[in-house]
C-alpha cells in the first residue's frame, strides 16, 4: 500500500505499472487466454477475428463498437454442455447447463443457446421476452430475480418456463396466487444464501448472509420456505434447492462449501419432510482472464471438480451411498460469453500529464467509456487493451486508457503497456468485454449505446444496431 502525508500523488513509485504488469517482450504480442480463439495479429500489425479485419469493420459499423465471435461462444457453450454431461454422467445421469442471460443476452445470441442444447436463466421479464421471441422453449427456461413482479410471474407461469426461482416469502405467496388464477402448477426452486464467502468483489458475491438474494440457512428461514412450498401441492412443484456465491471466481473451494451446505438442507427436508426434490442447482460465476494476472479454470477441469464436490457432499450427508442424488444443473455465463467479444474503439487525442515528482502518466482518451464498459468504475475491474490497426516498433509505454466522459472514474483500462507512438486515429481494442458490458451500458452523456457485430467465416453481421441520437430524443416527451 502506497502511502504519503501529503496524498497519493506524493507516493513514491506513483505513476509506475503495477506490480503484475511486468516490462513486455513484445507490446504487440496477444494473450491468447484474454482473446477469443479466432483472434490474430496479421503481418502487417491488424488485428483479425472470425476472418474480418477490425479496419473493415470499424469502416463499416464505426467505433465504438462490441465484436463478437460466433464461433468463439458456440464452442464454449458446448464445452460447458459436453464436458458436464460427462462428469455428472455417473452420479446423476449428466447435468443441465443454463447460460445465464443476464451476463449479455440479444436475440441471436439466445437461439444460438438454444441450437448448441443449453438452457437458458433469464431474470426479468424483458430477458424472457427476448427468449420469447426466437420461440425458445419454455421448459428450458429458468427465471431468477429477487423482486419478480406480478406481470412477470404471470408471463413466465403463461409461457411455461421450467423453473421459477423464489427469493422471500412474498414471492412464494405471489406465485401460489397466479397459479390458482392460471389453473397451473408453478415449479419452483428455493434460493437459498448459504454463508460462503466467494473470493472476489464484494459487489459481486452473492453467498454471505448480510445481502438481498436468497432464504438464510440461518434461524430455520430456508427450512421453514421449503415446509411453505410443499404446504402447497396444488400449486406448486417443488424441484429443489438453488445457490449463487458469487461471480469471477477462480478455485471451487467456495462450491465445496455451498455444496456441502446445500446437500444438508436437501438431506433433511428429505429426512423432516419427507421429499426428496429432484434437482439441485450450484449455480455460476465462474472467472474468466481479463489479464495476464488471472487464471480461470477450464470447463473441463470446473466440471471434474465441481462433480467430485457433489459426490464427497452427498456421501458425507447421507449413509455413503450414491443412490438418489438430485440432477445437478449449473449457470455460466462470463465464462462463455466474455472473452468472446471485445470492443474496438478509436483513439481521440494522447496527453502526457506530469503527475508529480516529474512522473508522466499518458492519457489516451477513446470514442466510449464508461457508458459501454461500466465494469472498472462499479467493481475496480481489470481489462487490457492492444493496439488493434498497425505495427509499431516503437518501445512501450505505461497508458490509461480513458473515456469521453465527464467523469474523472471514467477509466477503461487502468494501466498497459501500448507502443509509445500511439497517436489519434489509432484502433484499439479491449478484450474480454462479452459479460456484463453491453448488459450494463448506459446513455450517459447522451451518448448512444454502440453496436453488436458477430463475425463468422469471413463476414460480419448486426446483432445490435448502433443507437442513435434520434433514438435518445425519440423518449424525450417534454
Amino acid at each position: 500500500m502506497r502511502a504519503h502525508e501529503a496524498g497519493v500523488l506524493h507516493a513514491d513509485g506513483y505513476g509506475g505499472p503495477p506490480i503484475y504488469l511486468p516490462y513486455p517482450d513484445d507490446v504487440m504480442a496477444l494473450t491468447p487466454a484474454i482473446w477469443s480463439q479466432s483472434v490474430r495479429r496479421r503481418e502487417d500489425g491488424a488485428l483479425e477475428v472470425g476472418g474480418v479485419d477490425v479496419r473493415e469493420l470499424a469502416a463499416e459499423h464505426g467505433t465504438a463498437a462490441y465484436v463478437l465471435d460466433e464461433d468463439d461462444f458456440r464452442t464454449r457453450a458446448r464445452a460447458f454442455r459436453d464436458e458436464y454431461a460427462a462428469a455428472f454422467d455417473r452420479l446423476c445421469g449428466g447435468a443441465d447447463v443454463y447460460y445465464a442471460g443476464k451476463a449479455f443476452l440479444c436475440a441471436a445470441v439466445a437461439r444460438w443457446v438454444m441450437e448448441e442444447g443449453l438452457s437458458l436463466d433469464v431474470c426479468t421479464g424483458g430477458e424472457l421476452a427476448v427468449a420469447q421471441r426466437v420461440g425458445f422453449p419454455g421448459e428450458r427456461i429458468g427465471f431468477h430475480g429477487n423482486n419478480k413482479t406480478v406481470a412477470e410471474l404471470r408471463q413466465a407461469l403463461t409461457y411455461g418456463v421450467g423453473r421459477i426461482v423464489v427469493d422471500s416469502y412474498d414471492e412464494i405467496d405471489r406465485v401460489v396466487a397466479l397459479a390458482r388464477e392460471l389453473g397451473v402448477v408453478a415449479p419452483v426452486m428455493l434460493r437459498v444464501t448459504v454463508g460462503v464467502e466467494a473470493h472476489t468483489h464484494e459487489f459481486i458475491a452473492t453467498g454471505h448472509e448480510d445481502q438481498k438474494f436468497g432464504f438464510s440457512l440461518g434461524g430455520e428461514v430456508a427450512f421453514n420456505a421449503a415446509r411453505e412450498i410443499l404446504a402447497h401441492p396444488a400449486e406448486l412443484h417443488f424441484l429443489g434447492l438453488h445457490s449463487h456465491i458469487g461471480s469471477q471466481i477462480f478455485d471451487t473451494s467456495g462450491f465445496d462449501m455451498a455444496a456441502q451446505r446445500l446437500v444438508k438442507l436437501h438431506q433433511r427436508i428429505c429426512d423432516e419432510l419427507g421429499y426428496a426434490a429432484p434437482e439441485i442447482d450450484l449455480g455460476g460465476g465462474y472467472g474468466i482472464a481479463y489479464t495476464s494476472q488471472h487464471t480461470p479454470l477450464s470447463a473441463a477441469v470446473l466440471a471434474d471438480e465441481m462433480a467430485h464436490i457433489v459426490e464427497h457432499a452427498f456421501k458425507a450427508a447421507g449413509d455413503g451411498s450414491l443412490d438418489g442424488i438430485p440432477k445437478v444443473s449449473i449457470e455460466p455465463g462470463r465464462a462463455i460469453v466474455g472473452p468472446a467479444m471485445f470492443t474496438l474503439y478509436e483513439v481521440g487525442t494522447v496527453k502526457p500529464v506530469v503527475i508529480g515528482d516529474g512522473q508522466i502518466r499518458t492519457y489516451v482518451s477513446i470514442d466510449g467509456g464508461m457508458s459501454d464498459n461500466a465494469r472498472p468504475a462499479l467493481y475496480d475491474a481489470d481489462f487490457s487493451v492492444t493496439l488493434a490497426s498497425r505495427n509499431s516498433t516503437e518501445s512501450p509505454i505505461v497508458v490509461r486508457v480513458v473515456g469521453r466522459h465527464c467523469e474523472a472514474g471514467d477509466i477503461v483500462v487502468q494501466d498497459e503497456w501500448l507502443p509509445g507512438d500511439v497517436r489519434p486515429g489509432d484502433l484499439l481494442a479491449v478484450p474480454g468485454t462479452g459479460a456484463y458490458c453491453r448488459a450494463l451500458s448506459s446513455q450517459y452523456n447522451h451518448t448512444p449505446r454502440p453496436p453488436v457485430i458477430a463475425v463468422h467465416g469471413g463476414r460480419s453481421r448486426v446483432l445490435i444496431r448502433r443507437e442513435t441520437i434520434d433514438d435518445l430524443l425519440g423518449l424525450d416527451l417534454g
